[in-house]
This record gives C-alpha cells, structure tokens and sequence, in this order.
C-alpha cells in the first residue's frame, strides 16, 4: 500500500527535513505571531470599535503527521481528533493532517516533531523504540495482568505521565510532550501462511514481523524477527521477506491486503496487549500557545479516545466476520501453550531490561498498579464467556 498524501493535504505541505534554516524562520514567525497576535489584535479592536480580535486572527494551523497510511482506518480514527480540535476551538486551530510519508517516515516522526519540521504527531511509542527500550513499556511491555485501559489508567493516575516525560526530557533530551488515548483491543497473534500453528515448535524459526519489544519476545520463542512500517508487510510477505506477522486490528489488516497473502489469522496474544495512541507535540510550538487552546489540544484526546474506542469496536467487530465470511479466513483463537510461552519469554526478557535502572523504576511501578487495580478488575468483571455462551451457544472457538 503506497503512502500517498490525503486529498486535504495542499502541494506545499512537504517539507524537506534538511531545509533547517527554512524550518527555524516558519517556527520563530509563528512564535512571533502567537505570543503577540492576540495582544495586537485586541488593540486593533478597542481602539477601532471592531468585532473580537478573535476573529480577526487568522487560525493558527498545526502541521500533525501520522504513522499511518492515508487509507489505513487510523487515520480515520486520527481525524476524529482532529475534528473535535476544530469545532472545540471555534476554528481557532486548523489540523492540517498529514499520513505517514508526506513529511518523514513513520519511524522519524519523534524527530521530526522534535526538531519543529513537524508540529505534532500521530502515532504510537514503539515506533521510536530504537532510541529507547523503554518506549515499549508505554503500552507494548509486560502485561502484568492488566489490559490497555489499565495502562492507560497507570499512565494519567498511577504515575505512568511523569516516567514518559523523564525518558523524553531527562534521559533523551527531547522538546515534545505525549498525550495517551484511545486504549487499543489487544493485538492479535498474527497472520500466517501456514495452518495449524498451536505449538511452540510451529513457530520456530518463522520469519515474523512485530515491532519493539514484541521483537525481543518473539526471538526468545525462536522465531526470526523483522520490524517493518504497517505499508511494508504485504510486499515483504509476497517475495518471502516473512512468513508471518502482526500489525494491529482486524480492519487495518484488512485495508493493506492481509488476506491476499495469509488466510489463517491468529487472535489472542500477550505481545502487544496494552497500547494506546501517542499524540506527540513541539514543546515550543505547544507551550506558545494560549491556555485554553492548550486545553483544547490536551483534552480533546480524552474525547476522540472515547470515538475511537466505539468506532473501532464496530469496525473490528464487523471487519472480522468480512474477512471469514468474504475472504476465506479462518480465525482461530492462540493456543494456550503459545500465549503461556510468551509469559515464560516475558520472564526471561525482564531480568534482561531489568538492568537499566530507569526501566525498572519504571516497571515496578506497573506491576504495584496492576497488583492493585487488576486485582479489583478481575474479582469484580462477571464471566462474560459464560453469558455470550449462554445467549449464543456453539459460536466460540475456544
């Protein structure tokens, strides 16, 4: 699948990453305007007796870029945020909303966003994960017992926030501040070309692509890992780069043509059961801004989280049933042998990442939050499997 520009995006939105200094003078200009803008609009309009200086200004426009194909349905679950952005702010800030590749590539959008080629980002930690293992703690480490709405959770109330922003800002030196939402299903195990693989010893030495630390766990259950952007995986499958691999979510996978080259799809895994959205800014860029379109920005990820959660629900949900019923998959659910060797492998990688002291700083905290607040999840949430058995009796495949 090409990463082609959306409709919306004009012939002047790329930017070449090397033109530092044309960079430098739109960042200072926009500086400028927003630091004084509203100061001098304001005077314009008690001296002339006109309308509110706000709607003298001109919007002030945020370059955001994802990691995401223009067909892929992140984008539209992107543009759901941007929509609450634009009616939240009154048109005040226009979205000028970018799919991976228009600017830089996915795995460079931490820099760019950083560097102010970008002014924010769409898209998720472990996609800079070579800079630092412990972005895949954000939402693709460890399931201590917990799922996505849970790391989520830790994130904003259990301290999870102030670790983000001493691996950014401390020990990585970046500008940019990271806003979580929309906590995801969690990822299946795969797809594969070949049928039955129940055992450990069906995925010995697969060729298989995931993406961070998910990369690590796979290789100690001795498969042969690739970490490739979502837009590569069909090419790779159809010349044998790989055998197998995971990317998200049922209507994803479908749109890049998943079950044009794998017709056994895998559902159940602990590889990448907790992640959410990264919505990435500029720190100068955001920081310059007025309080309440702060806000806006900040807490319009609370609302889209929630659009997202129902949308993609509806499209997963359907999508599944399509790629069965109109394209010949057959859907299994991850054997219990596999998903307990993925725990075994998780118990020999966290000694390992255990030796970086803010890693494990970092992950004892989710383990006393999921000690706790999984605890009270698990005794409290009823046995669903037993009440969708019950009203809809022989449809599992368990």
């Amino acid at each position: 699948m090409s990463n082609t520009t959306d409709a919306s995006v004009d012939k002047n939105a790329t930017v070449d990453a090397n033109d530092s200094t044309s960079i430098d003078t739109q960042q200072n200009s926009r500086r400028k305007f927003l630091k004084g803008g509203l100061l001098a609009a304001g005077g314009v309009a008690a001296s002339s007796f006109a309308a509110p200086a706000v709607m003298a200004q001109s919007p002030i426009v945020i370059r955001m870029q994802t990691a995401w194909p223009s067909g892929d349905i992140w984008m539209d679950f992107a543009r759901e945020y941007v929509d609450r952005v634009h009616e939240m702010s009154g048109g005040r800030l226009q979205i000028d909303l970018l799919p991976a590749g228009a600017v830089v590539g996915a795995f460079q959008l931490l820099d760019a966003v950083n560097d102010g080629i970008l002014d924010a980002a769409h898209d998720v930690p472990v996609y800079w994960y070579g800079k630092h293992k412990a972005a895949s703690l954000f939402g693709t480490g460890p399931v201590w017992g917990g799922d996505a709405t849970n790391m989520l959770s830790w994130f904003y109330q259990g301290g999870g926030q102030e670790f983000y922003r001493e691996l950014t800002e401390d020990i990585l030196g970046l500008g940019v501040y990271g806003f979580f939402g929309f906590p995801m299903p969690a990822q299946p195990f795969g797809w594969f070309k070949e049928a039955d693989v129940t055992s450990v010893e069906d995925v010995q030495g697969l060729k298989y692509r995931t993406v961070g630390l998910a990369a690590d766990l796979m290789q100690e259950m001795g498969m042969s890992v690739t970490q490739l952007p979502g837009g590569e995986i069909v090419p790779a499958m159809e010349r044998g780069v790989i055998d197998a691999f995971e990317f998200n979510n049922p209507s994803s996978d479908m749109r890049f043509g998943a079950q044009d080259v794998a017709k056994n799809y895998y559902l159940s895994s602990y590889h990448q059961a907790s992640e959410s959205f990264e919505f990435l800014f500029n720190k100068a860029f955001f920081d310059d801004l007025p309080e309440d379109l702060q806000a806006i920005l900040k807490y319009a990820v609370e609302a889209a989280s929630t659009s997202n959660t129902a949308a993609a629900l509806d499209n997963y949900s359907r999508d599944l049933q399509v790629l069965q019923d109109e394209h010949g998959v057959s859907v299994q659910r991850t054997s219990s042998e596999i998903l307990s060797a993925q725990l075994e492998a998780w118990d020999t990688l966290i000694v390992g990442l255990e030796e970086d002291e803010f890693m494990s700083r970092c992950m004892q905290s989710q383990r006393e939050w999921a000690e706790r607040v999984a605890y009270y999840e698990i005794m409290n949430k009823p046995d669903l499997t037993l009440a969708y058995e019950h009203f809809f009796p022989g449809k599992l495949k368990l």
